[in-house]
């Protein structure tokens, strides 16, 4: 097929994530999700704590917002939640990936919510739906700077913290993930062919809660630095 490089409608802009201490930035793929991966939020939102096989869902790349940007109140619901999350970046990818090679893989850590309208991913679930439109709706994404594997090393444990308005919601460890790094990587390969520029949100501790707009969201996670968020009102 002959390359074609002009297009009928404006072709989208590429997403990128900025990359601490480099004016080069990191070109986001896909974004993969993992769910229930906290015995502690399993258990606040009522859930079985066995180890099943990971829960993975998709957000689009442009559902991602950077850090210090104000995002809209979304429609169509009334119950906004937060989930902070540890954001892995791949520098290359595979299918069937093991899990004692899946680090070599990582090109760096950074933070990230997984926003979420809880009262229609309620709706959905009951009624045995998808959950898409309650996760993967526009500006439902905010994502900090990547800091790269060479100057934070890989990180498998550190408090991971989100405040609003200052006061504290979320407050545990990484170290308390039920499903780790390589494990993640290494089941989400056997389902999808992993690439560079994919990044993967490893799933929420417990604390998540409702947002309204004005309210101010804080994520941190040791090492990474913080993400900034401002909840807008409903566009």
């Amino acid at each position: 097929m002959n390359k074609i490089d002009r297009f009928v409608v404006p072709a989208p802009a590429p997403v990128v994530l900025p990359v601490v201490g480099s004016d080069l930035g990191f070109p986001v793929r896909r974004v993969y999700c993992v769910g229930r991966n906290y015995v502690a939020h399993i258990r606040e939102m009522g859930g079985d704590e066995a180890r099943d096989p990971p829960v993975f869902f998709q957000k689009p790349a442009d559902s991602i917002v950077h850090d210090g940007a104000t995002i809209p109140y979304p429609s169509l619901s009334q119950n906004y939640h937060h989930e902070l999350e540890l954001v892995v970046a791949l520098k290359s990818g595979g299918r069937d990936i093991p899990a004692d090679k899946a680090l070599d893989h990582v090109y760096g850590y950074g933070i990230g919510l997984d926003m979420t309208r809880r009262d229609l991913q309620k709706r959905l679930s009951d009624a045995g739906l998808p959950w898409e439109d309650s996760k993967s709706f526009d500006h439902s994404c905010p994502c900090g700077p990547l800091h790269p594997v060479e100057e934070v090393g890989h990180v498998s444990s550190g408090a991971i913290r989100l405040t609003v308005n200052g006061e504290t919601r979320q407050d545990s460890d990484v170290s308390l993930l039920i499903w780790k790094i390589p494990e993640i990587i290494a089941n989400l390969s056997q389902a999808y062919e992993l690439f560079p520029g994919d990044i993967i949100l490893t799933g929420t501790p417990h604390g998540v809660g409702p947002v309204q707009a004005g309210d101010v969201l804080v994520g941190t996670i040791d090492k990474l630095g913080s993400l900034t968020v401002r909840i807008g009102p409903q566009r």
